[in-house]
C-alpha cells in the first residue's frame, strides 16, 4: 500500500517498536509485526496485533507496572 503519511513510499512487511504511555506508565514492545513505509518509516499495525498490544497494556496497568520493555509475544498469546 502507499503510505498515507508521506504519500510516496510503499509499505513492506517488517517489524517495529511500539511505545504506549498512559497515566505515568510506559510500555515498549519490540519486534511488533507491521507494514512499514520504505520511504519515511511510518508503521501500520493490523487490528488483531493492536488488540493484543492493548490487552497486554491493560494487564500491565492492572499489575502496577510503571515501565516495561519486552519482545512482542505475538497475536493470540
Amino acid at each position: 500500500m502507499t503510505c498515507v503519511v508521506c504519500k510516496i513510499g510503499e509499505t513492506r512487511t517488517a517489524t517495529t517498536t511500539v511505545t504506549l504511555e498512559r497515566a505515568g506508565m510506559t510500555l515498549i514492545f519490540k519486534g511488533v509485526p507491521a507494514e512499514v513505509c520504505a520511504n519515511c518509516g511510518e508503521a501500520y499495525v493490523d487490528q488483531e496485533t493492536t488488540q493484543t498490544l492493548l490487552r497486554e497494556a491493560e494487564e500491565a496497568a492492572q499489575s502496577g507496572v510503571q515501565v516495561h520493555i519486552c519482545e512482542f509475544a505475538g497475536v493470540g498469546r
